[in-house]
């Protein structure tokens, strides 16, 4: 226990050295670990092997834990591009001088030192530490054990490149996957400014229960997608099957189909062809199951239940939703929401408007899949997670949300009247 407490005390110290960095040095750092990413591919791909082989082949989350030659270089990649990103750091949000000649600035800095407790996903060890090196600050990494040695081949290839600059390899910290260093970690006040939780639900729960220091929420993403009387089937054919399949394990992955009966008929025949070829196994209520019985594998659908609903899959299986009118798929939707992402598919402005307006969700869909909440796509160039809290930061976090700011009072002697 001491000895954890030592590594965050060093890492306070790192955040203070990174806080003093400029850009150019911030980038040239960053420059380096996607070198040192790329010239390392092989000993990275020989640790996860490990970790698979630990994993079994039965590890339901074996899509977010695998890395491949490709996915190596999507990484070096992402590191990249965060160094073409402008720095926040330094930004002068306001200015002005008071009365009595005080000249007053609110200035943007870094917070410190960022802990984040996450699972399974190797690549957010290196998104999260280039965003943090970026913005100045100190990192503290406490991954699941079903990624250790992977983990700790990345982080080594992250101090390989900050020794490059002679900054301390406290700047980026890689605990053990103990539940003993978790709860460290959660308690550390004076030592780590913000916690953020990265993962399955039960995860971000427990962190909400037992930290004492300050939580950015990542909550679960139960996704909808309604698809409303007007809209037009060969969008949403592709959006659905593009939310569900394209990587159904992540946080933006549909998990229910909310549809208007006016069009369920011909929608659900339409899609049914695509979802079988992928394996997705359906949860549907009884308008649906009719449907549906006459045109997808028996073996792959199954009746709904309370359960089915508001209830993130993480896998090729999804929920379908029959409803009477626009109203009533909104009343759906907002019901069941987890404040991740939501959509909508149709022709109607006023009902989009009133969508998009309604539904309390970090980001919210016209026409388009919940397949795009992601800091990449969002042009953040990373992401350290999407928040689905409203204090500080909401939705996919980059850059500006690991920076809060300082009030600058500059005077000339000034002093209060009594």
């Amino acid at each position: 226990m001491q000895q954890l407490k030592q590594k965050l005390q060093s890492a306070r110290r790192a955040a203070e050295m990174l806080a003093q960095l400029g850009s150019t040095q911030k980038n040239a750092i960053l420059a380096d670990v996607a070198q040192v990413i790329r010239s390392n591919t092989k000993q990275i791909l020989a640790a996860n092997q490990k970790d698979l082989t630990r994993a079994g082949e039965t590890y339901q989350m074996k899509d977010r834990l695998l890395l491949t030659k490709e996915r190596i270089e999507q990484m070096a990649s992402g590191v990249e591009a965060v160094c073409e990103l402008k720095d926040p750091v330094g930004r002068v949000l306001e200015k002005r001088i008071l009365k009595n000649g005080l000249k007053l600035k609110r200035v943007v800095t870094a917070i410190g030192v960022v802990g984040i407790i996450y699972e399974a996903r190797p690549n957010v060890t290196i998104e999260i530490a280039s965003l943090t090196i970026k913005t100045g600050n100190a990192v503290v990494l406490k991954g699941g054990e079903e990624a250790h040695e992977t983990n700790t081949v990345l982080v080594a290839s992250i101090h390989k490149a900050l020794a490059r600059h002679k900054i301390s390899k406290d700047a980026v910290v890689l605990l053990d996957s103990s539940i003993a260093a978790a709860k460290t970690l959660m308690k550390a006040q004076g030592l780590v400014d913000i916690l953020i939780p990265r993962g399955s639900n039960a995860l971000i729960q427990a962190v909400r229960k037992y930290a004492t220091i300050p939580v950015i929420e990542t909550g679960a993403g139960v996704c909808h997608i309604y698809v409303e009387k007007s809209a037009r089937l060969e969008w949403a054919q592709r959006i659905i099957v593009n939310a569900k399949t394209r990587r159904p394990t992540v946080c933006n992955a549909l998990d229910t189909l909310v549809v208007d009966r006016a069009i369920a008929d011909t929608l659900l025949t339409a899609v049914a062809k695509d979802l079988a070829t992928s394996d997705v196994e359906i949860f549907a209520d009884v308008a649906s199951f009719a449907i549906l019985q006459k045109h997808y594998p028996h073996r792959l659908l199954q009746h709904a239940t309370a359960q089915s609903y508001g209830r993130e899959f993480l896998s090729l299986k999804m929920s379908i939703k029959t409803v009477n009118g626009w109203k009533a798929g909104l009343a759906h939707v907002k019901r069941y929401t987890s404040g991740h992402s939501e959509a909508i598919i149709t022709s109607d402005k006023k009902i989009a408007d009133e969508f998009v307006s309604t539904v309390d969700a970090a980001a919210v869909y016209v026409n388009a899949p919940t397949s795009f909440t992601d800091g990449f796509e969002f042009g953040l160039g990373a992401e350290i997670g999407i928040s689905t809290q409203k204090l500080h930061a909401r939705g996919p976090m980059g850059l500006e949300a690991l920076t809060t700011y300082k009030w600058i009072i500059e005077g000339a002697g000034q002093i209060r009247p009594v």
